[in-house]
């Protein structure tokens, strides 16, 4: 279990980071024309316009969250004094918030594509796969809550913040702080870092669009000059 430990969390993550960049860059730069969200609005409105937003605003707030919540350094928490319980139950529910707008809106688009025969006629083995991993990360991330009520110390989320500083600064010993988590954590985690293996090769990759799309905001203007 020791070996499956390591190799989960202490390798696999540089696999999935390496994946996901190196197949995001090889996607660009050979298959641009499926660089795309493949919206399918035109074919069926549904329940779009409130799914959509629920679930972008969702998904956007628990990435947002993840990042800052697991890559503030301890010490600056420390610093500030903010007690790691009380670290831990602004995560609670504020990833429990985030989490809820997600579901619901993933739900409404999953009724909404497999109720439309003109959407799955469209839908790829891809995109169900896409769906149903978020799904099942979003549920694992949720039952996660439950997990972390029993323990309001905040040690476990100081392990995990120590775990994913450890892998981004190449420690060797970042496994070594997750191998007594609760099997959801890791489970949660898992599936976590596996959604950055399925990225470059699914829709998922219109993200990078969307965050170079922030460059347009400091373009300079367009001029049209009458004939």
């Amino acid at each position: 279990m020791n070996y499956l430990n390591q190799f989960l969390f202490g390798i696999y993550p540089y696999i999935a980071l390496a994946v996901f960049l190196l197949g995001s860059l090889i996607r660009f730069d050979r298959e641009q024309y499926t660089w795309k969200s493949e919206s399918s609005q035109t074919l069926h409105t549904g329940m779009l316009r409130l799914a959509s937003p629920l679930f972008h605003i969702g998904i956007l707030g628990l990435f947002g969250g993840h990042v800052v919540g697991l890559l503030t350094p301890v010490a600056v928490w420390d610093f500030l004094g903010v007690e790691h319980g009380t670290k831990q139950m602004v995560a609670m529910v504020a990833g429990g918030f985030m989490g809820l707008l997600t579901l619901v809106g993933l739900v409404l688009l999953l009724a909404r594509r497999f109720s439309s025969d003109r959407l799955m006629k469209v839908t790829t083995f891809k995109d169900k796969v896409v769906l149903f991993w978020i799904l099942a990360t979003l549920l694992l991330g949720l039952s996660s809550i439950f997990a972390s009520a029993s323990h309001m110390d905040g040690h476990m989320m100081v392990l995990l913040m120590t775990w994913a500083q450890h892998v981004l600064t190449f420690r060797g010993d970042a496994a070594g702080f997750v191998i007594d988590a609760p099997l959801v954590f890791k489970l949660h985690l898992f599936m976590g870092m596996s959604l950055f293996v399925i990225f470059p090769f699914t829709r998922l990759v219109h993200v990078w669009s969307g965050f170079g799309a922030l460059g347009y905001l400091g373009r300079a203007w367009q001029l049209v000059r009458a004939r």
